[in-house]
């Protein structure tokens, strides 16, 4: 009875050991993270960052240019680095790469369901007057009164996850878009 006991609490040690190094690691990784996102990138001339024909129609002469861009390069060293790097801007014609968080880039689409809302349950396609079609994967609700083209929010959440919402003070239904 006694060997199983020490048995029990070696292993216990041991999980809460492991526990201890993931920690650590985590620890480290996160560390690594900040001072990657807190090194800053080196200033970008405006006639890079703006399109040639867009720059020419503010009517800015060389000299004003230049001293444009070292205002602006002055600015970017005093300003502390951002803690999210902000995204890249494709070249025209270049596709973008997908988003490393779905969902998070994404506001709401506000919308109207065209026709009436009853209720949902998992399957029931919602399709809105911008054309889009949304089909509910969890959720159930029954409305106390049935609504007419009501107006709704299609709100994103993590991971490319998407909520229907009927109304703010009722459960939102989760939902994928079909069309």
């Amino acid at each position: 009875m006694k060997v199983q006991h020490s048995a029990a609490i070696e292993h216990q040690q041991a999980v809460e050991q492991a526990m201890r190094r993931w920690q650590v690691l985590a620890g480290v990784g996160m560390v690594w993270l900040a001072a990657t996102a807190a090194a800053q990138a080196p200033y970008v001339a405006i006639e890079q960052r703006v399109d040639p024909q867009e720059l020419a129609q503010v009517g800015l002469s060389p000299a004003q240019l230049q001293t444009l861009n070292r205002l602006l390069r002055e600015a970017d060293a005093r300003s502390p680095a951002p803690l999210v790097a902000a995204a890249p801007v494709a070249a025209p014609g270049v596709p973008t790469p997908a988003p490393m968080f779905p969902g998070l880039d994404d506001g709401p689409i506000n919308a109207k369901v065209t026709g009436q809302v009853d209720g949902w349950a998992p399957g029931t396609v919602f399709t809105l007057d911008n054309g889009q079609q949304w089909q509910v994967l969890k959720g159930e609700m029954k409305l106390k009164t049935s609504r007419s083209n009501p107006a709704i929010v299609v709100v994103p959440g993590i991971a490319g996850r998407w909520f229907l919402q009927v109304d703010e003070d009722l459960p939102k239904a989760r939902v994928f878009r079909i069309r």
